[in-house]
């Protein structure tokens, strides 16, 4: 069987080496039809003291989204790139697939221990878990 993206997919990044490593795993995947949504979570701390101020996240979602286009620039199909807010990262993104009609979530699995997926609520567990359309884990390049 032979996987390919043919309509919207969501891709969350969350870093600019996750937004290349994830864009270089995703581009043997996609087709002329295909529409790529990154999407940079921007957690919100919900009435507490945020991580960064969001000029800064702001720009670090920029630096992901370069790092995601320089990577998918010669690849068939339509980018986009998106930076969202919310207080859960999952649920947003979620949120996001549905407000645009996505046919799934696609993402890559960042390597972690079990203390730092404990710490940070294990997203891509959360992902599978929580799935509100299908949800595609790319398989890891080989080293």
């Amino acid at each position: 069987m032979t996987l390919s993206f043919d309509g919207t997919v969501i891709v969350p990044v969350a870093d600019p080496d996750d937004g290349e490593r994830t864009a270089a795993a995703l581009e043997p995947y996609l087709g002329p039809s295909s529409t790529v949504i990154a999407i940079n979570v921007i957690e919100k701390a919900g009435g507490g003291p945020d991580k960064a101020s969001v000029e800064q996240r702001e720009e670090h979602a920029d630096d992901i989204f370069r790092r995601v286009r320089e990577t998918l620039d010669d690849a068939p199909g339509a980018l986009e790139t998106r930076t969202v807010y919310g207080t859960d990262v999952v649920e947003r993104i979620f949120e996001t697939a549905r407000e645009e009609r996505a046919d799934a979530v696609v993402f890559s699995a960042r390597e972690g221990n079990r203390l730092a997926e404990f710490l940070t609520g294990d997203v891509a567990r959360r992902l599978v878990k929580e799935a509100t359309v299908p949800v595609v884990a790319l398989p890891r390049a080989s080293s």
